[in-house]
């Protein structure tokens, strides 16, 4: 089976193009995935070809008819019988290794987060008068401003969770912004498959993005786009986000999205005998969604001690839960590298519990999943991922401070089970030690529309705000023909 992957504004003939094939071995199928390779002389040939378009036909629209193109192309993928949507959910698994039924309600979700309503509140979550990114709208400090877009926007995008892309594209079509994406060999679909679907949905749209490929760490290939771009936007580990800022240039602002690390907070009032149950389960739906693979996937669990279940119940409950998913969601297959990490991870906290005897490792032979009661062994440590978490416990909720200090830069998501009061005292002191994101248990892999990715703005970032200041407005009235 092959797919052609990608999406090119209409410059080349057929057979000019050469592309790169990637193999995906899925449970029973195998797939071979097309991937566009420009050459340098046709990487220009895009990019004159995107900025040109970017400033002629996608900054014409209005940002009311920019939301509804995306809403229309969203509208069609929840549809499980569009040929797009039934693409993703037969390839996909095949491609990433996720659960086929796992990937089908995740894909619901999070394509939910861009509909009509969402996006306009994308847009009022940064722009108090989205109207600013048409026109020069008043500012109630006298003059006026306008939020242009950029002419062209690189992104460097990572495949640890289908659809991922999704994001950053759509930010960047909400401010009128040029589109070159680059795929991740991990998961090189679904963005040419949206942007091939935004250009049926407007055809007019057809030159002001491009999805292509080309393999990471390629300097002269990167350095050259980079140099021409106005905004490089990239997700990844953080060695390749200072190799890749090496090749940007000073005069181009960069914007790096990179490791995270992620946990759980449980109160005591969240786990007695009526709401326990509910405590567990949404806390295991966050380890086994995406076995962990996002950011936002907790490594760990701090569970306040004085609960009708203890600690060590939860940790026991959670277990039961973990399998109670893996027969219904299996865990994707593991790489070798993958699976020799988990062994080594979980043989160490086994060799542990010789000296700490209220350790307790639970998990199947096959180590589907795994999860560790630690105690009272409160440091934030990193879990192997893959359906591997720690289970520590506390005896007051702001306990947790003093273990996560280290950590600092790279908090982002922390999933609270809290009463109203807990929620905001503890909400806070985790800001004021780096976190960023403060959710809901069992929403952690589903951050709502319009969050602040990493604490920053996903438009604004995107944009220069344009000022006319007052001064000029009253020089221009004096030079009006109808001034005497």
């Amino acid at each position: 089976m092959t797919e052609t992957a990608g999406y090119l504004p209409r410059l080349f003939q057929e057979g000019e193009l050469e592309y790169k094939t990637l193999t995906f071995e899925g449970k029973s199928e195998k797939l071979d995935v097309q991937v566009p390779v420009l050459t340098k002389q046709q990487l220009d040939n895009v990019i004159a070809r995107v900025k040109q378009a970017s400033a002629t036909i996608l900054k014409s629209l209005t940002v009311t008819e920019i939301v509804q193109i995306i809403d229309r192309v969203i509208e069609q993928l929840l549809d499980r019988s569009n040929p797009y949507r039934q693409k993703a959910e037969k390839l996909l698994p095949i491609v990433t290794g996720f659960d086929e039924e796992l990937i089908r309600i995740g894909l619901t979700n999070y394509l939910k987060t861009f509909r009509k309503q969402n996006l306009q509140r994308f847009l009022v979550e940064d722009f108090s008068n989205p109207l600013l990114l048409d026109d020069f709208q008043p500012r109630t400090k006298r003059g006026f401003s306008k939020a242009v877009g950029a002419n062209l926007t690189v992104h460097i995008w990572s495949g640890n969770v289908p659809a991922l892309p999704l994001w950053s594209l759509l930010s960047n079509l909400l401010v009128k912004s040029g589109t070159i994406g680059k795929l991740p060999s991990a998961e090189p679909l679904f963005a040419g498959w949206f942007a091939n679907m935004i250009v049926e949905a407007e055809p007019r749209l057809e030159d002001c993005l491009a999805v292509i490929w080309w393999k990471g760490g390629d300097e002269e290939k990167e350095t050259h786009l980079f140099q021409q771009a106005d905004i490089v936007l990239a997700y990844g580990g953080n060695q390749s986000l200072e190799s890749i800022k090496s090749r940007v240039p000073i005069t181009t602002r960069f914007l790096p999205f990179g490791h995270k690390i992620s946990f759980g907070v449980v109160s005591k009032i969240s786990l007695n005998s009526r709401k326990a149950w509910k405590t567990v389960r949404d806390a295991a739906f966050d380890v086994i969604r995406y076995d962990q693979q996002g950011c936002y996937s907790p490594h760990m669990f701090y569970v306040q001690k004085g609960g009708n279940v203890g600690p060590r119940e939860f940790a026991r409950y959670l277990a039961h839960e973990l399998d109670g998913f893996e027969k219904r969601y299996p865990r994707r297959a593991l790489s070798i590298e993958e699976g020799a990490s988990l062994s080594e991870w979980r043989q160490k906290e086994e060799f542990s519990m010789f000296t700490k005897s209220e350790k307790e490792v639970l998990g199947q032979h096959n180590h589907s999943w795994t999860v560790v009661y630690a105690g009272n062994e409160g440091e934030l440590t990193l879990s192997c991922l893959n359906r591997v978490i720690k289970v520590v416990e506390v005896n007051d909720l702001s306990d947790i401070l003093p273990n996560i200090k280290a950590y600092r830069p790279y908090l982002q998501t922390v999933g609270i089970a809290a009463s109203p009061n807990e929620l905001f005292q503890l909400s806070e002191l985790l800001g004021a030690a780096g976190v960023t994101r403060i959710t809901a248990l069992g929403q952690m892999t589903s951050p709502e529309a319009g969050w602040h990715h990493d604490g920053r703005f996903n438009l604004l970032d995107l944009v220069n705000m344009v000022d006319i200041e007052h001064s000029a407005e009253e020089y221009a009235e004096g030079l009006a023909s109808y001034v005497d």
